[in-house]
C-alpha cells in the first residue's frame, strides 16, 4: 500500500464523518468546532512531536506524528483541501534547493496556493 493510498483513505474516512454526530465522532466533533480549536490541537500535537524528539524516542517520534498528521488531514478537510494538493506541493518542490524555494515564495507572495 502506497502512502498516498493511505492518505486518501484517512481523507475519505474524514469526509464520511463530517456530518456524523458529533457526540459519537471525534472527527466530526472537530470538523463542526471552530477552527480555533483545531488550530490548538495541531499545535498541541506538534508541541508533543517536539518532545518526543528531544527525548529520542522513536517509537514515540512516529506515533506523535502520525497523530499530527491526522489533525492536519482534518485541517485540510475543513478547507477543502485535499491531501493529494499538498502531495502536488511538495513533488513540484522536489529536486528545489531549499534556498531557492524561498526566495521563490518572497518573490511570488501574491500567488494564490492552490486547493483540492
Amino acid at each position: 500500500m502506497t502512502s498516498l493510498t493511505i492518505l486518501q483513505r484517512l481523507a475519505q474516512t474524514i469526509e464520511t464523518r463530517r456530518n456524523a454526530d458529533p457526540a459519537h465522532s471525534y472527527v466530526a466533533k472537530l470538523l463542526n468546532s471552530n477552527e480555533e480549536k483545531v488550530l490548538k490541537k495541531i499545535a498541541e500535537e506538534a508541541a508533543e512531536t517536539i518532545m518526543a524528539c528531544k527525548d529520542g524516542d522513536k517509537e514515540q517520534i512516529v506515533y506523535e506524528t502520525a497523530d499530527l498528521w491526522f489533525h492536519c488531514l482534518i485541517m485540510l478537510a475543513r478547507h477543502n483541501i485535499s491531501p493529494e494538493a499538498v502531495l502536488s506541493e511538495l513533488e513540484r518542490r522536489e529536486g528545489v534547493s531549499g534556498i531557492e524555494e524561498k526566495r521563490s515564495r518572497s518573490q511570488n507572495q501574491s500567488e494564490p496556493i492552490r486547493g483540492k
